[in-house]
C-alpha cells in the first residue's frame, strides 16, 4: 500500500516521523509532498496512491479523479470542507477527519485572541477581564467543550447552543443550554463559533446577530471564514462602534475591515488554530491510524461522507 502525505503546510518532522513508524509497522510505502508549488504537483503525486493525508490542502474532484487507486483521504484536523465529499463517495472513497486531536489548541487560542480583545489589543489603555464576564459558545463539540473547561478557569458563566448535543451534556459540564441563536447573542458579552461551514450555516453570522450583542461585545471565529456575512459583518462594526471581532481566519474583505475599524478587528495571518507540535502530531499520527485500521481491518469509525 502507498501512502501519501501532501502537505503545503507541512507537518513537524516529529509528526512525519510518528506517522512514518506507524506505516513502516504496517508495511506501507510513505509518500511525502511537502511545500508544494502547484497544483499539478499534487496530481501527479496521487496518480498511484492508495491513501492520502492532508491538512488543509484542497482535494477537489480534480484531485480524486486523478487518483486511480485512492481508497481513503484522512484530514488531520476535525474541519473537512476542503475535500470535495460528494467526488469521494462517487468514487466509493472514504473520507475522514481526526475530530478531538487540534481542539485543545484551538480552545487555548481562543482564550488568546479573547484575552488580547478585552485589553485593548495591548494598546495601553484600560481594559476589562475575563472573570465573571458571559461566553457563549456556537457549537458544542469537542473544541467548543475545551473552551468551556478553560472558561471555567477564568470565572466565565457559560453557555452553549448546540441542537445535536443534549442538554445534560453541557449542564454536566457546568454550561447553560441555550435554544436559539438570537439568545446565544443577546445573552453574552463574548461569543465564540465554532460551527462547520456547511450549506446551512454560511453566511449564517451577520449584522442581526452580532449587533444583538451587549455593549462592549467580542466575536471570537476560530472556525472557518464561511460562515460570517463579510458585509453584514462590517455594517454590525458600523453600527455598533462598541463590538470588537477577532479571528484566526482572515476575511475576503480583512484590508477594508481593518482600514475602517483600526483594532476593533484582529486576524491571524493564517490559521493558527492547530499550529501548535502537540496539535501537528497527534493529528497526523491519529491519521496514519486510522488509515491502516482501514485498509487492514474496514474500520471507519470517523467517516465523514457515510
Amino acid at each position: 500500500m502507498k501512502v501519501l502525505v501532501a502537505t503545503e503546510k507541512p507537518f513537524a518532522a516529529v509528526a512525519v516521523e510518528g506517522i512514518r513508524k506507524v506505516m513502516d509497522e504496517a508495511g506501507y510505502e510513505l509518500l511525502l509532498l511537502e511545500k508544494y508549488q502547484s497544483k499539478e504537483q499534487l496530481l501527479e503525486a496521487v496518480a498511484d496512491v492508495d491513501a492520502l493525508i492532508v491538512r488543509s490542502d484542497k482535494v477537489d474532484a480534480e484531485v480524486i479523479n486523478a487518483a486511480g487507486n485512492l481508497k481513503i483521504v484522512v484530514r488531520a484536523g476535525a474541519g473537512y470542507d476542503n475535500v470535495d465529499l460528494q467526488a469521494a463517495t462517487a468514487r466509493g472513497i472514504c473520507v475522514e477527519n481526526t475530530p478531538g486531536q487540534n481542539s485543545n489548541a484551538v480552545a487555548e487560542l481562543v482564550f488568546g485572541l479573547a484575552v488580547m480583545a478585552v485589553r485593548n489589543g495591548y494598546n495601553g489603555t484600560s481594559g476589562s477581564e475575563l472573570k465573571e464576564k458571559t461566553l457563549g459558545i456556537h457549537a458544542f463539540g469537542q473544541v467548543g467543550r475545551n473552551v468551556a473547561r478553560i472558561a471555567k478557569g477564568f470565572g466565565m458563566e457559560v453557555s452553549a447552543l448546540d441542537p445535536f448535543c443534549p442538554d445534560e451534556v453541557m449542564a454536566e459540564s457546568g454550561v447553560r443550554p441555550v435554544h436559539s441563536v438570537e439568545s446565544l447573542y443577546a445573552g453574552n458579552k463574548i461569543v465564540s463559533l465554532h460551527i462547520p461551514a456547511t450549506d446551512a450555516t454560511r453566511r449564517s453570522v451577520g449584522r442581526d446577530l452580532i449587533t444583538l450583542m451587549p455593549k462592549g461585545g467580542v466575536l471570537i471565529n476560530t472556525a472557518r471564514k464561511e460562515v460570517i456575512d463579510e458585509e453584514g459583518l462590517a455594517q454590525a462594526l458600523e453600527q455598533r462602534p462598541d463590538i470588537k471581532y477577532v479571528a484566526d481566519v482572515k476575511p475576503d474583505n480583512a484590508d477594508e475591515l481593518t482600514a475602517r475599524f483600526g483594532d476593533r478587528v484582529f486576524f491571524t495571518p493564517k490559521k493558527m488554530g492547530a499550529q501548535t507540535s502537540e496539535a501537528n502530531i497527534n493529528a497526523g499520527i491519529a491519521a496514519a491510524r486510522q488509515i491502516v485500521d482501514f485498509l487492514n481491518n474496514g474500520v471507519d469509525t470517523f467517516r465523514v461522507n457515510k
